[in-house]
């Protein structure tokens, strides 16, 4: 395994990769234990790369890839929205487990969602759905790591492309509302259903989801330090529009008056207001 990276970057890939890792081990029906005795590190080991804390090599992500039956190049870098850029949403495209947990976790909830409500959801046998998944909160935590994982490779694609605090400000929150409409359903899970995470997951997702928010923060602090946007609570003010966007499930439908694209670019504009951009 590789040294543990110190930069904010090297620490998202690792995460990133680890819970692709973590979500293929389960496909394949295996436990920590067995991966990790076939891999020849310890289970200890393996746990750290799975949850992001250590990296792991080129070579050891190939070996992995082979045992679980996937491609290392999408363990790495999965392959993104057609047209990979990140106002593209192709239709999200789910195993069918994940799909029909998704749907009863959205209907009912995680706590009223039975494994047998998900099963009949995706046209399964309760033993089906067993069979790779062990538990209901294994299929929880996977979403929401596919949710997080979309998202922030999204975020960071759509700051990187703007130049100032304000350009990238209005990237980050067009790119929050495009993703809260287009994918709806995960989002809405996104936040609702943290508070249904067991530990380690729930202080794992909620420092990817503390990432998301800090993207937004630093970008109005830097802008009210330029005297760009005069908002006296700074912090206070990004929580709020960040709030704004991920409420955006609650109440949009596909089936409404108003596009995602419209939306955003109403929302950038209430973003605008509530950070006082100076016009």
């Amino acid at each position: 395994m590789g040294a543990r990276g110190t930069a904010p970057e090297e620490a998202d890939t690792r995460q990133a990769v680890g819970a692709r890792l973590r979500a293929a081990r389960r496909r394949a029906g295996l436990t920590l234990r067995q991966v990790a005795v076939a891999l020849e590190v310890s289970a200890g080991t393996w746990s750290a790369v799975e949850n992001g804390r250590t990296k792991i090599d080129d070579a050891r992500l190939a070996r992995a890839a082979s045992l679980l039956s996937v491609d290392p190049a999408v363990l790495r870098d999965p392959p993104r929205a057609a047209g990979g850029g990140w106002r593209d949403f192709a239709p999200l495209r789910l195993e069918p487990p994940l799909a029909g947990a998704l749907e009863a976790f959205v209907e009912l909830g995680y706590h009223g969602a039975t494994i047998r409500d998900i099963a009949q959801r995706a046209r399964l046998s309760v033993p089906g759905v067993y069979h790779h998944w062990p538990a209901k909160q294994d299929l929880l935590v996977a979403l929401l790591d596919l949710t997080m994982d979309d998202l922030l490779t999204r975020a960071r694609a759509a700051r990187a492309e703007a130049d100032g605090p304000v350009e990238r400000f209005t990237r980050l929150v067009e790119c929050l509302a495009l993703f809260h409409t287009h994918r709806r359903e995960l989002g809405f899970i996104g936040a609702s259903e943290m508070r249904s995470l067991a530990e380690p997951s729930r202080i794992r997702i909620a420092a990817v989801r503390q990432e998301m928010q800090h993207m937004v923060d630093d970008e109005v602090v830097e802008g009210c330090r330029r005297g760009v946007m005069t908002t006296p609570l700074p912090k206070e003010a990004a929580r709020a529009v960040v709030t704004m966007c991920t409420a955006l499930p609650q109440w949009w439908s596909p089936g409404g008056p108003s596009s995602p694209e419209t939306v955003a670019r109403q929302y950038v504009e209430f973003a605008l207001d509530v950070v006082k951009l100076v016009r």
